[in-house]
């Protein structure tokens, strides 16, 4: 049982560093080079990227480190009494509400919104300032978030391995 609860927690560390580096890139680099491009393109590019990043590989990630850290709190929450207990599960709720549940109240309803407009329409414009102000905004918190969770079950993984 040990060796399957070491595995839960390098899944879920893994996972969190992987999204957080997945995110950190759209906020260091890839947010800015589409708002250098006219917005239409900027536009384009960004609702191409919303539709090809739904996809088994980015979706297994993400998803799956979702499910393993609940996974992660129902290990904690059973052995409370443990130093890594409180770690695993301030990891797992980093995740989940700071990278999980922000993306589907805060990022998904803005592609959403940007998925409905037409590139080249002049309106198209004002929603994609609005777009890229907050979507890079909501993603940077998702980035810290992540790699919170990735630091709170390295810490948590060292402790229940001691």
């Amino acid at each position: 049982m040990n060796l399957v609860i070491l595995i839960a927690i390098a899944l879920a560390l893994l996972g969190s560093a992987l999204i957080g580096g997945i995110f950190f890139a759209f906020s260091s680099f890839v947010m800015k080079a589409l708002a250098r491009v006219p917005s239409a393109q900027g536009i384009a590019a960004m609702q191409s990227i919303n539709v090809v990043v739904l996809n088994p590989s980015f979706l297994g990630v993400f998803m799956g480190t979702a499910v393993i850290s609940l996974l992660v709190v129902v290990i904690a929450v059973t052995s409370w009494e443990t130093a890594s207990a409180s770690w695993l599960v301030a990891g797992a709720l980093q995740y989940l509400v700071g990278t999980f549940l922000l993306t589907g109240l805060g990022n998904v309803p803005l592609n959403n919104r940007l998925a409905a407009v037409q590139a080249n329409d002049s309106a198209a414009t004002k929603v994609w300032e609005h777009y890229l102000a907050r979507w890079t905004l909501l993603n940077s918190v998702r980035t810290a978030a992540a790699m919170c969770a990735a630091l709170m079950f390295t810490i948590g993984l060292i402790q229940h391995a001691s």
